[in-house]
């Protein structure tokens, strides 16, 4: 269970840190992965998207000592890792992104689903009262 809260842990503060960089230095934290710079105009929808990535990452930290209670908020993590993953096979593939933009945030989903999907609690440890 240890394992399972320092990476709950880890996912809220690499959500905190998009949010933040997404709301504060859109600009910055595009083109520092290698994308073009939008219109000033997109800066707002990222900062709607900022708030999510801040609100889920909060989220994380707080439920990490008692996921097996909030399973369904690991359950849709990795649900939101399959669509990134999804968009980032779509967007390679249709020649819309190079493998060298989408390849380390699909690398990120794989790990992300994978561990929450191992190690999250089972049934029958939701069923058990907290302590």
């Amino acid at each position: 269970m240890i394992k399972l809260i320092w990476l709950l842990r880890l996912i809220g503060a690499i959500q905190i840190l998009l949010g933040v960089l997404y709301l504060f230095a859109p600009e910055f934290l595009l083109q520092s992965m290698g994308h073009s710079v939008p219109n000033a105009d997109i800066f707002y929808p990222l900062a709607m998207l900022a708030a999510r990535f801040i609100a889920y990452g909060i989220a994380f930290i707080y439920i990490s000592r008692q996921a097996h209670i909030h399973r369904l908020w690991l359950d849709l993590m990795i649900l939101i890792q399959a669509i990134d993953l999804g968009a980032g096979v779509f967007y390679t593939f249709t020649h819309t992104v190079s493998l060298q933009l989408s390849g380390f945030p699909m690398f990120n989903a794989c790990w992300i689903m994978l561990l929450l999907w191992l190690w999250r609690p089972t049934d029958k440890a939701r069923a058990m009262p907290a302590k």
